[in-house]
């Protein structure tokens, strides 16, 4: 029997597109309250409110929090603290896209910032919430990748980002398991995002869907939906 989610506070990082769009869409369709965080003022405030009244959700929280910097994530919490007691779902979602090209490329300034935005709001948000609510979220759900499985051109830093996101939510469910909460990963091969073309290129999913068909590549929903069950 799948949750009551009506009325919850639900938390998705990177949330007003692809992915993250698609998750919070997910929730919203089961009547929670969506916190979709973005930063830089990139997200299309109006064209997702639609999306959410399409789909039948109540409106969206759209909120300019970059998950790297401390005091955002604080104002994040107290906002949501003002209508909710706890977070019940919280998505670590948010993919820093720095493209590399092998050994001469790597930079480990572009590795650090990777694993800032990628791996280490999955352990940031979850003390957060406990110092904000005194209390953890019900449930944490780190949206990996199959990289550090595979090999993908241009893909080192966000491989290696979502395997330590991986490695830390192991972990993080080890030392909180007396704890009200549950830890999931929920990987997947390539989704057709924006993230695609910008790490691998323009020619990339047309290529790849000649090589091995359409069904190669995930629709965010599916990968929405799966984040959902879990």
């Amino acid at each position: 029997m799948r949750n009551d989610f009506r009325g919850s506070a639900v938390v998705v990082t990177g949330g007003t597109k692809g992915i993250g769009l698609a998750t919070g869409l997910a929730f919203g369709r089961q009547g929670a309250h969506v916190y979709l965080t973005h930063r830089w003022g990139s997200a299309d405030e109006d064209a997702i409110r639609r999306a959410f009244a399409a789909a039948g959700a109540p409106p969206p929280a759209i909120i300019e929090a970059d998950v790297s910097v401390d005091e955002e994530t604080v104002a994040l919490m107290e906002t949501i603290k003002r209508d909710h007691d706890r977070v019940e779902v919280f998505v670590s979602n948010v993919c820093a896209v720095q493209p590399a090209n092998g050994p001469e490329s790597y930079r480990q300034r572009s590795l650090n910032k990777s694993l800032e935005y990628s791996a280490w709001p999955i352990v940031a948000y979850v003390k957060q919430m406990k110092a904000t609510f005194g209390r953890l979220p019900r449930y944490v759900v780190g949206v990996g990748s199959d990289g550090a499985r595979s090999y993908f051109s241009h893909y080192e830093y966000v491989a290696v980002s979502k395997a330590v996101m991986e490695v830390l939510c192991r972990y993080l469910a080890y030392h909180l398991r007396d704890e009200d909460v549950r830890f999931n990963i929920v990987s997947s091969r390539n989704a057709l995002t924006d993230a695609v073309d910008e790490i691998f290129g323009e020619d990339y999913v047309p290529f790849m869907t000649r090589q091995a068909g359409e069904q190669y590549f995930m629709q965010p929903s599916e990968i929405a939906n799966a984040v959902l069950a879990v």
